[in-house]
């Protein structure tokens, strides 16, 4: 589809400033004004990240009462259950506290619980609760879960049972009678940093019990690999507190990571530094396959495992269910673009609302994410044979699909996520008005510009301008991720010097020049532009800069997002 390009604006004042601040191009500055970095203090900062400017934990509310329970338990002799979602970020937070607990607890005073996808659904379950109760835990520490889940809580809470709610999802009216909740999404939560993932709540919790427990500083840094997993996964911004966790989980990940992380890595056979990209398309598919196809304790028992050969046959277990989980994501795939593709009606919605009873419930969300890469709008897939039926939702860039499902929250059982991803429940005869509503109200809500894809370019740049030098200074502003993208660039009036061509079917191998100044690039996707190439005319692209290594030479090349002819 054809995709929109916006040239990002910064002060120019405040460019000029940070450029004589720190010694530096004009450029450069603008990228790092435009990322929200106006001082010489937050350049250091940025460039330098330092786990010492990590939030005290103690700024969050209630986290003295949730240490003070913890802590209480672990004296008395309490069992303790870890409790969490069965995705990336539930399941490495119980991985991480588990772990964490199980390093100061009696032998069998702590274990873990995570529901089953289709058993149970999101979050907490009556049977997790009633597991607690029959299994005589008094305190269960709830990770990326438990913000909404009122009744049950209260339920445990009738039988003696002590919630304690690690959550980062956005909180409903009525929170639930917890012992503590730890959740910067509160209102009256004075946390600095509103973005932690769920695991990095966990994180901050097992920060504060290390404390008070006397353990040196550093001991909860044993567990930045899989905070930073959980980071890539969630697509939470990577600022702030996200950006200093990755950035030292990422070392921890390249140089010594849990045996978990180093057995899926093995399992991809990548022998190639890892970043955040490696982590949401290469670790994170194979975590959450466990609960998409099957149970996701299997990536929690990964996480948690020491001995090497017991975790390569966990990884090789969610290899297989990610090899399950492709072939149902793009069968399903087919189907919901068939239905599109063959109903007027549906083509011309500003949203997408399918329901197959059919359907596997493990990847709706992925096939949702399909949708939008082709149709770029809302999108809400869902699937159930019975009168109760799920699903999940995925947006763009200018709607919050959780303000959205809010408005329809009287013809909804249950609902919960972000901005860009939610999940929900209504009952089957109810789909035609949901789909009816939610339609009404991306129609009128979402700008009609909104609905073609945007690229936020950072500036414009000659190719003689491109150097070593640009592209050191670039590397070190990683970790990138929403909120801290990689820079994108464009050149205009390029040439292409006649050796440019198609690649692999859908891929465009360039071959450009700007003056006396050449480059090659990849642009992936792009072959059916391949004919602007043909007029002999000057093209504008858009690109990132990356380093090409072949054979122990290292080159300069251009990653070419979109091409279009220049005005």
């Amino acid at each position: 589809m054809e995709k929109r390009w916006r040239i990002l604006e910064a002060d120019e004042r405040q460019v000029s400033d940070l450029a004589d601040s720190l010694k530096i191009e004009p450029a450069v500055s603008k990228m790092l004004v435009c990322r929200g970095i106006h001082t010489y203090e937050a350049a250091r900062s940025y460039f330098q990240p330092r786990l010492d400017d990590l939030h005290s934990p103690w700024q969050m509310k209630d986290m003295d009462k949730a240490v003070d329970r913890v802590i209480a338990a672990l004296r008395n002799g309490e069992r303790i259950l870890v409790y969490g979602d069965y995705d990336v970020d539930g399941t490495t937070a119980v991985a991480c506290m588990f772990r964490f607990l199980n390093g100061l607890a009696k032998m069998g005073q702590v274990d873990f619980y995570i529901p089953h996808r289709y058993k149970e659904g999101y979050g907490i379950s009556r049977a997790g609760v009633e597991f607690a109760r029959d299994h005589s835990f008094t305190l269960v520490i709830a990770l990326d879960c438990g913000i909404k889940s009122t009744e049950l809580i209260s339920l445990a809470a009738s039988w003696s049972i002590d919630f304690i709610v690690c959550d980062h999802h956005i909180p409903g009216h009525d929170l639930p009678p917890a012992y503590a909740i730890l959740n910067p999404k509160q209102k009256d939560c004075p946390y600095p940093f509103k973005e932690l993932c769920g695991c990095g709540v966990g994180f901050k919790l097992i920060t504060a019990i290390a404390e008070r427990a006397g353990l040196p500083a550093d001991h909860p840094y044993q567990f930045l690999d899989l905070v930073a997993t959980a980071i890539a996964a969630d697509i939470v911004p990577i600022t702030g507190e996200n950006r200093i966790i990755a950035h030292f989980g990422l070392l921890k990940v390249n140089e010594t990571p849990c045996q978990g992380i180093r057995s899926l890595i093995e399992q991809s056979g990548s022998s190639k530094k890892l970043n955040i990209t490696n982590l949401v398309f290469m670790i994170a598919p194979r975590v959450n396959a466990a609960g998409r196809m099957d149970d996701a304790r299997k990536a929690v028992q990964l996480f948690v495992e020491d001995d090497a050969a017991k975790a390569k046959a966990w990884a090789e277990q969610l290899q297989s269910d990610n090899t399950e989980r492709k072939e149902a994501d793009s069968s399903i795939t087919e189907e919901a673009l068939a239905l599109i593709q063959g109903d007027d009606k549906l083509l011309a919605r500003r949203s997408t609302v399918l329901f197959q009873p059919h359907w596997h419930k493990g990847v709706v969300g992925i096939v949702a994410s399909r949708l939008i890469e082709q149709y770029y709008r809302p999108t809400i897939i869902l699937t159930g044979n019975g009168e109760v039926i799920s699903g999940s939702a995925r947006s763009i860039p200018g709607f919050n699909i959780h303000e959205g499902l809010d408005q329809c929250k009287d013809l909804l059982i249950g609902f919960g996520g972000h901005y860009f991803a939610a999940g929900m429940t209504l009952q089957k005869e109810n789909f035609t008005a949901f789909s009816e509503r939610f339609e009404q109200i991306v129609a009128s809500t979402v700008p009609p510009e909104l609905f073609t894809p945007e690229i936020e370019i950072d500036d414009e740049i000659n190719f003689d301008e491109i150097s070593p030098k640009l592209h050191r200074i670039i590397s070190r502003m990683e970790p990138f991720g929403p909120g801290n993208p990689k820079p994108h660039f464009i050149a205009r009036k390029v040439m292409d010097t006649g050796r440019s061509r198609i690649v692999k079917s859908d891929h465009i191998k360039f071959e450009l020049s700007q003056g006396s100044t050449q480059y090659k690039g990849i642009g992936f996707g792009l072959a059916r532009k391949f004919s602007l190439m043909d007029h002999l005319q000057p093209v504008d692209i858009t690109f990132h800069i990356e380093e090409n290594v072949w054979r122990e030479t290292r080159s300069l090349q251009l990653q070419i997002s979109d091409i279009k002819i220049s005005s």
